[in-house]
């Protein structure tokens, strides 16, 4: 017999240890050999201590019935790693330099792991190479690492804790705790003092606001805390009746003394230093025919009054008192005189452009644009004179047909022609990063189906194309869908999130605000599909120039780098592609370390990750990433959401804890 000790290192994808050989002339091969399944220890990104036993007579190496070449540990992320496929690692001893190691006294060989990944299950086996029968394996056993060291601003987040539901402080005199309680129909706008300032409808649970005045006003400085500043209209502006029996003389009407208002959909922008105008909406809830008020039992054959935009400006809105400027234009038609209805279940509509919904814009030129419609026979552009703030033109009388392009150019219409189109609230912004117009639509009812549709143009008055082509200026159903109702696991979701507002922070980040509402019908909160709270969510930009907006509401998580371990698990996959009135839910979707998805719709398919652009690719769409807080989490934490765009499908999603 004779013994050497040889020093062999195989470099094909094993945590090698480099073993004791025993040679012997003889060709006996009836000894046993096995190792027993590795014990994993001392698990610390990017290392590991793998252990095992090894189980041989040391008569059999003595008499050369077993000749061992290599002892070592394989390792991969898929399950049955092999000494050809598996990570390539090397043993070192603590001064950095290659050494053997053999079986201890105990008959133990030992390792360590090392380029581990965070968050990552690694499958581990035993082998050694015996000559000349080839490698044993033992069997396999996995670990999982942690998800790492969480970066110290991570660590130290602390997410809003505001409640969802509110209706326990809804009420006026607990204004001061609703923060985004009680918000709907939001317009954003910041200011010289570096708020953000907002402004709504009147509308709330329990008509908190009634008998307080109009187009309430809150402003924040992180859009996370918002501080109440009450009512920017104390009363009805006399204007309005003033306009309305103008009109309606005219047309040999006879005056309404006290007529009904809705007060609805301000826009809010700053216009120069030390200058901000607010259009705002009143709509008129009588009868043309008799002025009755508009209800059933009223019903007189004819279609409600109109609806008119008025002005107010103020120098400083921290103060929140504004000077009404007074009327800019009114619902018009083309029918004349003809207001006639045949029924209440009649919506052909008197007016052709409604005047509801404004939308402000300078555009890139320096020239004034009032953007506005809802339901009728779509939105129109109407040019405004800078200096004042009202229509360019002087307009004619609002049911002379001639008169009719004064009032705007049509610029979006979900289908030509028809006068009960079922989208609204269009909200128009200039990025100067792509070179875009953006309109942003509210399609659908409000209480529950709501959704956000956007367009884009080169030009203010269009035409607007949507992200398959289609020209919504000449017709046409418009995508993508940039919010819907949905639902992600451990809540009740939200519905009604529309009638948005984007602004920026001066500084390239783009935000979307709305209304979110509860589903109905849940069961601890009376009429739960009247809570309305305010939401804010970041924008991020597609590749190609279109907006997406993060599923998770806006919680100032710090914008920490987004690791591509940090993706690997599971996540909740919304489908956001539209569905009428139905509430989106999450499913699970499995990211595994071979970049396979291995759970979900997706399933089988690959993925991959653009970490320079913060981009996930799965099958083969590209998901834009952010870090947001988690609302549903209990505590509320961070975590990591995306939302992405096909041609015809909007994709939501959140990493699960």
């Amino acid at each position: 017999m004779k013994l050497n000790k040889l020093f062999y290192s195989i470099m094909l994808g094993c945590a090698t240890l480099i073993g004791l050989t025993a040679c012997n002339d003889d060709e006996n091969e009836n000894g046993v050999f096995t190792l027993d399944a590795p014990v994993i220890e001392n698990i610390e990104v990017p290392s590991a201590t793998a252990s095992a036993h090894v189980n041989v007579s040391q008569s059999d190496l003595e008499s050369g019935a077993v000749r061992v070449m290599t002892y070592g540990f394989c390792y991969s992320t898929s399950p049955a790693p092999t000494i050809y496929k598996s990570t390539v690692s090397s043993y070192l001893n603590e001064e950095g330099v290659s050494r053997p190691v053999l079986p201890d006294n105990s008959g133990n060989i030992s390792a360590t792991i090392t380029g581990l990944e965070n968050n990552t299950v690694y499958y581990v086996r035993a082998f050694a190479t015996l000559y000349p029968n080839g490698v044993v394996y033992s069997e396999e056993v996995s670990f999982t690492t942690s998800a790492g060291a969480v970066p110290t601003e991570l660590e130290s987040y602390v997410a809003p804790t505001y409640a969802d539901n509110y209706t326990s402080f809804a009420g006026w005199a607990q204004r001061n705790q609703w923060n985004l309680a009680n918000v709907h129909d939001p317009s954003v706008m910041k200011a010289d003092d570096g708020y953000y300032y907002m402004y709504q409808t009147d509308a709330s649970y329990g008509n908190a606001h009634d008998g307080h005045g109009h187009f309430h006003a809150r402003r924040s400085k992180d859009l996370v805390n918002w501080e109440y500043l009450g009512a920017t209209m104390n009363d009805s502006p006399a204007w309005v009746k003033t306009k309305l029996n103008e009109i309606r003389a005219a047309q040999g009407l006879a005056p309404i003394d006290n007529p009904s208002y809705g007060y609805w959909a301000p826009v809010a922008r700053r216009v120069s230093a030390g200058k901000y105008r607010m259009y705002y909406c009143i709509v008129v809830n009588n009868f043309i025919k008799t002025g009755a008020l508009s209800e059933d039992k009223n019903f007189d054959n004819s279609w409600t009054e109109r609806a008119f935009i008025g002005m107010m400006e103020t120098t400083n809105p921290a103060g929140n008192t504004w000077e009404d400027k007074g009327y800019v234009v009114c619902s018009s038609t083309d029918r004349e005189m003809d207001w006639s209805r045949s029924s209440l279940s009649d919506w052909s509509g008197y007016f052709k452009w409604n005047a509801i919904d404004p939308s402000y814009i300078i555009d890139k030129s320096g020239e004034h644009w009032l953007i506005y419609g809802s339901w009728h026979s779509g939105i129109v552009a109407m040019q405004l004179d800078a200096s004042t703030g009202k229509p360019l033109k002087t307009l004619g009388n609002p049911w002379d047909t001639s008169a009719l392009p004064d009032y705007g150019q049509l610029v979006a219409t979900r289908t030509a022609g028809n006068r009960w189109q079922g989208s609204e609230a269009p909200e128009i912004i200039y990025n100067p990063a792509t070179e875009y117009y953006y309109m942003f639509l509210a399609y659908d009812e409000l209480s529950v189906a709501y959704n956000t549709r956007v367009v884009r143009s080169k030009n203010i008055t269009g035409p607007y194309l949507g992200i398959d082509g289609t020209n919504v200026t000449n017709g046409g159903n418009a995508l993508p869908v940039v919010t819907h109702p949905y639902k992600f696991s451990n809540s009740d979701g939200w519905v009604g999130i529309s009638h948005c507002a984007i602004f920026d922070d001066g500084n390239g980040n783009w935000f979307y605000a709305s209304q979110g509402r509860l589903p109905k019908d849940i069961a601890s909160i009376n009429a739960s599909n009247a809570v309305m709270m305010g939401q804010v969510r970041s924008i991020r930009w597609t590749a190609d120039g279109w907006p997406v907006v993060m599923p998770e509401r806006y919680g100032a998580v710090p914008k920490v780098e987004i690791k591509e371990s940090e993706l690997l698990g599971n996540w909740e996959h919304i489908d956001l592609g539209y569905s009428a009135g139905n509430q989106k839910v999450s499913s699970t979707m499995t990211l595994a370390a071979d970049h396979t998805i291995t759970a979900g719709t997706w399933k089988g398919a690959t993925w991959s990750y653009d970490a320079a652009n913060q981009v996930l690719t799965a099958n083969g769409v590209q998901l834009y990433l952010q870090r947001e807080a988690d609302w549903e989490a209990t505590p509320r934490t961070h975590t990591i959401v995306y939302a992405g765009y096909t041609t015809s499908k909007t994709y939501w999603g959140k990493k699960s804890k």
